[in-house]
């Protein structure tokens, strides 16, 4: 495919004021659609560096666009950057190869108390305007008879996190895969974060934050999640 030809499915046309509006509306309302991340079936077939250039290509465009004069010495390399930087950095979660390797251990101490792993800083960014979605993330879970290292939670929250989102799905990726990780239904998430889209643009709320939660098996108990809550404070 030349670079210069569109990659996207959808045709292209004017936006008329109700789609503009209808498309707004939509991106305020912070909707999601599937729990799945949203994702072409031929999603894969172009090698990363195919998708850098073709990436640099159309930021150029963008640049372009904006009235930017990318022969100035600042500006030049600007498009590559920032391909670079989706597929490698901010977006590589969206690729499966890059999720992480996880080996379980059997838990020979017979640690059957709570484990948790709390204030896991994370980055990600909005689907609806992709710019930032930032905060932290707290996991817990009952062992099943097996264990994880603790590196590999935070790892499997970066993984999800480095993507297009909204937290609601984040949410939820992030603690059905440690369900089916770990082998239990004793799992819970929570993800405090605020949203740039709120905070730069729109109603431009700097001081709100907004939080999600996953409770799954024990944690459903009313004791056991105020346990979880506890520790969190």
């Amino acid at each position: 495919m030349k670079q210069n030809e569109t990659l996207l499915s959808i045709p292209r046309k004017e936006l008329d004021e109700d789609d503009e509006a209808n498309y707004d509306q939509m991106g305020d309302d912070h909707i999601y659609t599937t729990v799945a991340t949203p994702m072409r079936a031929d999603a894969f077939e172009m090698s990363e560096q195919e998708k850098i250039s073709t990436i640099a290509y159309h930021f150029r465009e963008i640049m372009h666009t904006l009235g930017l004069d990318l022969t100035d010495d600042s500006l030049k390399g600007t498009p590559h950057r920032v391909a670079k930087m989706y597929i490698k950095e901010i977006f590589s979660g969206l690729d499966p190869a890059n999720k992480p390797a996880i080996a379980l251990f059997d838990n020979k101490y017979g640690y059957n108390q709570m484990l948790i792993e709390k204030d896991i800083t994370f980055f990600s960014n909005c689907e609806h305007h992709f710019v930032p979605i930032y905060g932290q993330a707290h996991v817990a879970y009952f062992s099943s008879g097996k264990v994880v290292g603790l590196s590999k939670l935070n790892r499997i929250v970066q993984y999800f996190a480095k993507r297009p989102q909204v937290q609601e799905r984040l949410t939820m990726q992030i603690g059905m895969e440690l369900q089916e990780m770990l082998g239990t239904e004793d799992v819970a998430v929570i993800i405090d974060a605020k949203h740039m889209c709120v905070s730069s643009r729109g109603i431009k709320d700097a001081a709100s934050a907004t939080i999600t939660s996953f409770y799954g098996g024990q944690f459903n108990e009313e004791k056991v999640r105020n346990e979880f809550l506890h520790h969190l404070k």
